[in-house]
């Protein structure tokens, strides 16, 4: 029978991945009722991330808020700014920004208006976009397990307390060891491909006349994008500075009122109640924002898969640790490999670390082998249909950044690959200093 439980989760996340999108939510849940209905497991062995989809519906709507009153095209010049000041070490740079931009805003399709920018600094330098191109959509993608208000740190920072590991202390080893990897990565992609003058691909379009420069084009900023930027920020600085302050390694505020969970959805909503009371916005338009639209679909691919995952390995718990607790506890780097080749199929940090991680430690896993693994979660990149990567491919008209006919010979396969491996190792040596 477990054997049959386990055939139907895997089939409709097979299912999920192949309708693309909001599609792995929608396919967890007729998953849910195939395994109840038909196979008679009960539902109330399921987990329904409520918190999680909350906090993603919270923060989406105080960033879509910013958008909509510029702050996002203020940020984006600001970074594109950055990017032609250093045109040299565009493949280091554009990273950096993209991998901030995420931490910030605690989504990776925030790096969609940024790639446009990477790919023509690059292609004016005579640097083949790929190599910026993949390193920046997997910062992007990385920097999840790192930012103070997404969905998957939350979360993980939650099922931790029990453990006597705090929200701070998960940041504080997840932050530099993921960053220091995207260094790497970037190092790496640097000496992946030819040199731009050397690609028969580029030189074929480049003769066809099929490559432009578009050089520098004035943005509008609205007026009111400064003052919500800056009111966003102030709300993310606020959500950290009231987390350290009802920690207990801190313990400013003892038997806070306010949990941090419930901290982070009123501060994010006070944040885009007060954009919109102080730049004159049409609250209207918040709803669609495309940062709003992917949220959303954010909250309904978590609720679904989450719930399929956790009503098979909940009813199963005893069985998981006897075949994987062993297993687990001798070779720990094997929980990194699982996270990542679910992450491949869940899209989804988030879905990944809500559906995995607390099985993982019902089983016995070391928290330690845990937080090391996070970054796994982040292995979106490897099948080449993520909207980023799809972005990236679109963006570069020199060819650069293409995809192969074995599906996974694209440029951003081992640039990633070898981030989230750097940043696993990382994870265990800060792991052991700090906790």
């Amino acid at each position: 029978m477990i054997a049959m439980e386990l055939f139907v989760v895997l089939t409709f996340i097979f299912l999920g991945a192949r309708i693309g999108g909001i599609g792995i939510g929608l396919a967890g849940g007729a998953g849910v009722i195939v395994l109840s209905l038909c196979l008679g497991m009960p539902t109330s062995q399921g987990y329904i991330p409520v918190d999680v989809i909350l906090i993603i519906m919270s923060v989406i709507t105080a960033i879509s808020a910013m958008q909509v009153a510029g702050g996002m095209d203020w940020l984006v010049e600001k970074a594109e700014n950055f990017l032609r000041r250093n045109p040299k070490q565009i493949t280091f740079y554009a990273p950096i920004v993209t991998y901030l931009m995420t931490l910030m805003a605690g989504t990776g399709h925030t790096a969609f208006s940024t790639l446009p920018v990477i790919a023509e600094v690059a292609k004016e330098q005579g640097i083949r976009p790929s190599r910026p191109l993949s390193i920046a959509v997997v910062a992007s993608q990385i920097a999840i397990t790192a930012s103070p208000i997404s969905a998957a740190v939350v979360f993980f920072s939650g099922i931790l307390d029990p453990f006597g590991i705090n929200y701070l202390t998960l940041l504080s080893i997840c932050i530099p060891t993921t960053f220091a990897a995207c260094m790497v990565g970037a190092f790496v992609a640097n000496f992946i491909g030819a040199e731009l003058k050397d690609d028969p691909e580029y030189q074929s379009r480049l003769a066809k006349g099929l490559i432009k420069l578009q050089g520098t084009t004035k943005r509008e900023i609205a007026p009111t994008a400064k003052k919500a930027t800056f009111i966003f920020i102030a709300a993310i600085v606020l959500v950290v500075g009231y987390a350290a302050a009802i920690s207990d390694s801190i313990g400013l505020i003892e038997n806070p009122v306010l949990g941090r969970n419930e901290a982070i959805m009123t501060f994010m909503l006070a944040a885009a109640t007060l954009i919109v009371l102080t730049t004159g916005i049409d609250a209207a338009k918040i709803p669609s924002a495309p940062t709003f639209r992917s949220g959303m679909t954010a909250c309904v691919c978590v609720l679904g898969v989450a719930w399929l995952g956790t009503t098979f390995v909940n009813g199963h718990v005893n069985e998981i640790k006897e075949v994987a607790g062993t297993l687990l506890s001798e070779h720990p780097w094997m929980l990194a490999m699982v996270l990542f080749f679910a992450s491949m199929l869940l899209y989804s940090q988030g879905a990944t670390t809500v559906a995995l991680m607390p099985a993982a430690l019902a089983i016995g896993v070391a928290p330690l082998t845990a937080i090391a693994s996070f970054a796994a979660v982040s292995a979106l990149f490897v099948l080449p249909t993520y909207p980023t990567l799809l972005a990236a491919v679109e963006m570069d008209d020199t060819g650069s950044t293409r995809i192969g006919n074995l599906v996974f010979n694209h440029p951003f396969f081992v640039p990633g690959v070898v981030t989230i491996c750097t940043a696993v190792g990382f994870g265990f040596i800060m792991g052991e200093i700090i906790l």
